[in-house]
């Protein structure tokens, strides 16, 4: 009897230690099954990035640019035509139906088209035709500025080579303007609070100048102040209310705060040597469009001179729209504002549970 006894009393150890291991394994394999998943959903999270990666940034050579170098072209307008045929056809969100991308695109071409016009001094014979090297900027997630090209001919050019410099040549590019308010800060009891404020109205969102020289030589400050050429000479004007209470040196300090801040955020830049001629009559600048440069349309007014005379202008426009990833948040959130607070609530939720999960594991 007392072996008996003493083989259960064995074989009860045996069998607890037994289940002991079991468990053991059944904890090693749970955790190995957790962080199985957790290496899977990272490597699937970075998969998607990847992907995103992959489609918003695009890649190239400026067809411009390739273009451009052919000066030995049968003419101008067929460099022109040739750059008009390689721009690329525009790309719409992914939430658009059929007919919303047909409306978009006919939105599209009605913008540029209105934009796009041409006036000559009845006084000469020569003429200017200008283009882009796209006419659509996609602004993705992965945006960091972009260069674009803006090229063009002068007709009836009486200049026999590039170096003459019979003509000068100024190109604006500005963007929608709107209103924006000018706040000075002063020392009250050691405190520095907004004092004075003045609200402009049509300010551009972005405004960049490019000539062939300085444009102090090219014309006279009047014909800058009528077509809103140079820094001194933007139309920014003062709402009604403020313009009368403020003398106009005071006004005059808020404006120049406006264009200084601009000018220190890359958004209005000045190239006073950026526009070149390439041929007797071809010329063309490069204008690097910043990583914060606002959406919507962008004008390129073009104006030629000859004698400090205005004697043709051109314009063209390019449109600046969010593609890709951006397009697609941008249309959910204010399209669909309900569904995506709650998807942003969920992704906060599952974000907290993920971390909580990592964490606690690391604790044991």
């Amino acid at each position: 009897m007392a072996g008996t006894g003493q083989f259960r009393q064995k074989f009860r150890q045996r069998f607890a230690d037994a289940n002991s291991s079991i468990r053991k394994i059944k904890r090693e394999d749970l955790r190995s099954v957790m962080t199985g998943r957790n290496a899977a959903f990272a490597l699937g999270a970075a998969i998607v990035v990847i992907v995103i990666w992959v489609f918003n940034v695009g890649g190239g050579e400026d067809p411009t640019t390739a273009a451009l170098r052919k000066t030995g072209a049968s003419s101008p307008s067929a460099i022109m035509k040739e750059m008009k045929e390689t721009q690329a056809p525009a790309e719409h969100s992914a939430l658009d139906t059929p007919a919303e991308v047909i409306e978009k695109e006919k939105a599209e071409r009605r913008s540029v088209a209105e934009s796009d016009r041409t006036v000559q001094n009845p006084l000469f014979n020569e003429s200017v035709e200008v283009d882009i090297s796209t006419r659509s900027v996609a602004i993705t997630s992965a945006f960091s500025g972009q260069r674009i090209v803006v090229f063009g001919a002068v007709h009836n050019s009486l200049q026999a080579t590039a170096g003459q410099g019979l003509y000068d040549v100024i190109i604006v590019l500005e963007g929608l303007k709107s209103k924006l308010v000018s706040r000075r800060k002063s020392n009250v009891a050691g405190l520095w609070i907004n004092t004075q404020s003045v609200e402009f109205e049509s300010v551009p969102s972005y405004y960049t100048l490019s000539s062939t020289r300085p444009i102090a030589g090219i014309s006279t400050p009047r014909v800058f102040d009528q077509h809103g050429i140079g820094f001194n000479h933007i139309r920014i004007e003062p709402a009604a209310k403020d313009a009368k209470r403020l003398p106009p040196e005071e006004l005059k300090s808020f404006r120049d705060g406006i264009i200084r801040l601009k000018a220190k955020e890359g958004l209005y830049q000045r190239k006073p040597a950026g526009v070149e001629f390439i041929g007797r009559s071809l010329f063309r600048t490069s204008i690097d469009l910043p990583a914060n440069v606002p959406i919507g349309k962008v004008v390129a007014r073009t104006y030629l001179f000859r004698d400090a005379e205005l004697i043709a202008e051109n314009t063209a426009a390019v449109q600046l729209k969010r593609e890709g990833l951006e397009a697609l948040m941008y249309s959910f959130a204010f399209d669909y504002p309900l569904y995506y607070g709650m998807f942003a609530v969920a992704m906060a939720v599952s974000a907290g549970l993920a971390a909580s999960a990592v964490f606690s594991r690391g604790s044991h």
